[in-house]
């Protein structure tokens, strides 16, 4: 992936809202766009070919 942890960690670390697509922090309970709760962790690996 990245070449360093942090990097890493800043481009993967994050919320997706399923609704509007949004970004959100790790720790959200709800989307600061459109203020859903059906939220999922950022995916980690590829869809795959």
């Amino acid at each position: 992936m990245a070449k360093f942890p942090e990097a890493e960690q800043r481009l993967l670390n994050k919320k997706i809202c399923m609704k509007c697509g949004g970004t959100n922090p790790p720790k959200a309970k709800r989307c600061r766009k459109c203020r859903s709760t059906e939220l999922r962790m950022k995916a980690k690996e590829g869809r795959g070919v």
